[in-house]
């Protein structure tokens, strides 16, 4: 169904934006509004044009208000769109839904530094640059060992230099408990602690909570949004190290925005965040096939920093010759990506990295 495209209304709404395409050729229209639940890291591809308008082309208009993952319980929503899988397991098991989520696209998680502090890194031994690709490592098994030992950045070769670095080394995460990029640091965590096998006992729990909670505690409040500590980083306060989705910094330079100095460190451990659409109703399923079969929805999901699940070649292409550096493939940044705990156990690793009795 193709038409001409009239007035976008954007309509800030509980912390989300609701998106209103009135077609011009039918104003009584009879196009399906389908509401769901998103991750703020996706907010932006919702609310650009091209894919207001490629959704309206297959009879959609999407109502999307952007809500931590781990909060999410739509009832009355024709979907949900967390950005990772075990809060999607979560509600496919709630809503009791037989059919397998889709995955239209993923971001694997990496780390945010401003250049001065990834060469003070790089000094210490916890990143490596490869000059032929320019691709940066963030070496985890060494920074699980300067947070069990409290190093501190002044205790770092060239730290001192650089009046914002003080205090302790830690990553600046999203509450866990709310957010799936919080969620799935203490999944990489735990499973670095346990000896590089996932955690999947009280045993394993047992044997790991200790760092995860100072992980944790080291960082005081953390918010339950992916684009606030972004946001942050940016402006250049908070702390120093940032853990993100690939795709918020893909998206400022396919966008042609300017980064200033940002790096973007690949942990050598990491995880691919597949970013999961339940669809409660019909109409929710019909727009997760959209986003995962529809080749001009899967250009704009490139666009936007994300990896087309079916289409690698799409993110490669774009961010060829881009600065900062991102790796065409993961593959090219040698990564390894470790399984994520079962929902019960994730759980409660995070109840344990919150100081939560279980």
């Amino acid at each position: 169904m193709r038409r001409t495209l009239g007035v976008l209304a954007a309509l800030a709404l509980l912390g989300g934006v609701t998106y209103a395409l009135i077609p011009q050729d039918d104003p009584g229209g009879d196009i399906v509004t389908v509401s769901g639940l998103i991750g703020s890291e996706k907010r932006d591809f919702f609310q650009d044009p091209q894919v207001v308008a490629e959704l309206a082309k297959q009879g959609m208009k999407v109502n999307a208000e952007s809500i931590g993952s781990w909060l999410m319980d739509g009832d009355a929503k024709d979907f949900a769109f967390p950005a990772s899988q075990p809060p999607a397991e979560k509600l496919r098991a709630d809503w009791n839904i037989k059919e397998v989520p889709v995955q239209p696209f993923y971001s694997p998680l990496v780390i945010l530094a401003h250049r001065p502090v990834a060469d003070v890194l790089m000094g210490n031994g916890l990143a490596t640059l490869d000059h032929s690709t320019g691709l940066w490592t963030f070496r985890m098994d060494a920074y699980l060992a300067a947070l069990k030992a409290g190093r501190t950045w002044p205790d770092l070769a060239g730290a001192t230099e650089h009046a914002e670095l003080k205090g302790p080394v830690f990553l600046t995460t999203t509450d866990p408990e709310t957010s799936s990029s919080g969620a799935l640091h203490i999944a990489l965590l735990s499973y670095l602690l346990n000896n590089r096998q996932v955690v999947y006992d009280q045993a394993g729990i047992d044997a790991t909570k200790d760092v995860l909670r100072t992980a944790t505690a080291i960082q005081g409040g953390q918010k339950s949004s992916s684009d606030e500590p972004f946001k942050a980083f940016l402006a250049g306060v908070g702390n120093p190290l940032v853990l993100a989705y690939e795709s918020q910094a893909a998206a400022m330079v396919l966008k042609g925005e300017s980064t200033g100095d940002m790096v973007v460190l690949y942990p050598d451990t990491t995880i691919y965040t597949d970013h999961t659409i339940v669809g409660r109703t019909p109409n929710g399923r019909r727009l997760a096939a959209q986003l995962h079969d529809n080749a001009e929805l899967r250009r704009l999901e490139a666009k936007f920093g994300f990896r087309p699940q079916d289409d690698p070649d799409a993110f490669a292409a774009l961010v060829k010759g881009k600065t900062p550096v991102l790796a065409p493939n993961l593959a090219a940044a040698k990564v390894n990506q470790p399984q994520i705990p079962v929902p019960d156990i994730l759980t409660r690793l995070i109840k344990a990295a919150k100081g939560k009795a279980q």
